[in-house]
């Protein structure tokens, strides 16, 4: 049975990508930060998803994760780095402790997760970064986003050669406008919602499940010579003049 860890994963994206695999026979792994998403995706995931609350930015909290995720599944198939945070202000209002956060849990503990994972990882897996169309398109407020998660479409090419002679395949999904938890969280009026579909040829938001199936997908044999990729998700806004 393949396996799956899956960093912040107790809501949105992650959350929609954990019940997709697991419905499709995997061994599922997720974590979140916050302990009220932690609760409830304890109390609405099935039984045997493997809830662990987990601190980004600690890695002390990283390395009795891979220890349970060791003890439980033994190896890993996909991991799915995940977990990150939004939280827009234009760059004179940046506060240091604001900067530090963003980095410590969007790159620094991405990149130690994934360390701390390569050990369990079986050769001929598969790792997936979420980078966000930030990384590549002007957004008002999103220098710090944007700035982290763009580190890790900066290193999906060298991550993808250092990890080909294990044939673990490395790639990058990038959502466009989804509706997910984070809508609320930053304070997205209805009104302006009603504006940002107006943008996007699909006439809608993407939801949980598109980007989840992209990630199924790039777990699976059939990406199997897939590598180095980044793969947007957006209903194919930014394609217009």
């Amino acid at each position: 049975m393949p396996t799956a860890l899956i960093t912040g994963g107790t809501t949105g994206i992650g959350r929609a990508t954990a019940e997709l695999l697991h419905a499709r026979g995997f061994q599922v792994a997720v974590t979140g930060q916050n302990p009220d998403s932690v609760a409830r995706a304890r109390l609405e995931l099935p039984d045997d998803v493997l809830v662990v609350r987990s601190d980004a930015r600690i890695l002390a909290d990283t390395d009795a994760l891979l220890a349970t995720v060791s003890d439980r599944f033994g190896s890993l198939d996909l991991l799915f780095l995940n977990a990150g945070i939004f939280r827009p202000a234009p760059v004179a209002d940046v506060t240091e402790e604001s900067f530090d956060e963003h980095v410590d849990v969007n790159f620094k503990g991405q990149y130690f997760t994934l360390q701390k994972a390569l050990p369990l990882m079986n050769d001929s897996g598969s790792i997936v970064l979420t980078v966000g169309l930030g990384a590549r398109r002007g957004s008002l407020g999103a220098t710090l986003g944007a700035a982290t998660r763009g580190a890790l479409l900066a290193m999906l090419p060298s991550l993808a050669l250092e990890l080909a002679p294990r044939r673990i395949r490395v790639n990058a999904v990038s959502p466009g406008l989804t509706e997910t938890p984070l809508l609320d969280k930053v304070g997205v009026p209805q009104r302006d919602r009603e504006a940002m579909r107006t943008v996007i040829p699909f006439e809608r938001f993407g939801s949980g499940q598109d980007i989840a199936e992209v990630v199924a997908f790039l777990a699976s044999d059939a990406a199997g010579y897939v590598t180095g990729q980044e793969v947007t998700v957006a209903g194919g806004y930014g394609l217009g003049i």
